[in-house]
């Protein structure tokens, strides 16, 4: 639960540019224009070149994206859902293709790992940028 307006969080989480100034993940991002269905945008994080198209959008509520990445398709979910002063943040991601299948349980402890860190930071990033600080 995140103590910070849905449109907060919904504005962090879809403005793709800022990503490298919070998530220390992700090294470099860059899109094409506003995060909408058919829009494109690419990032670099843990040594992958990613190019992202947005599948989805129901801001600030809900937005789905995905892509491939040397031999991985993935599909990710974004889900806010606010309740009383606070906003739910679900996360929920697949990967697919032969480097996954070779090394399931390798890449489904990087992929938990990412999943839990990206959620830490937009919490905190959140937190911040609600009080003012």
């Amino acid at each position: 639960m995140l103590p910070a307006p849905i449109e907060t969080i919904g504005e962090i989480q879809t403005n793709g540019d800022d990503w490298p100034s919070w998530q220390p993940d992700v090294d470099g991002a860059e899109s094409d224009g506003p995060l909408e269905v058919g829009s494109v945008f690419r990032w670099q994080t843990a040594g992958l070149d990613i190019t992202s198209t947005v599948k989805e959008v129901d801001a600030p509520r809900r937005i789905v994206w995905g892509g491939p990445a040397q031999g991985i398709v993935a599909v990710h979910v974004w889900t806010l859902e606010p309740q009383a002063d606070r906003v739910l943040v679900r996360t929920a991601e697949s990967w697919e293709g032969a480097p996954v299948e070779a090394q399931v349980e390798t890449l489904q402890g990087a992929l938990d790992g990412s999943l839990r860190a990206w959620l830490e930071n937009l919490k905190r990033t959140a937190e911040q940028r609600s009080s003012g600080a």
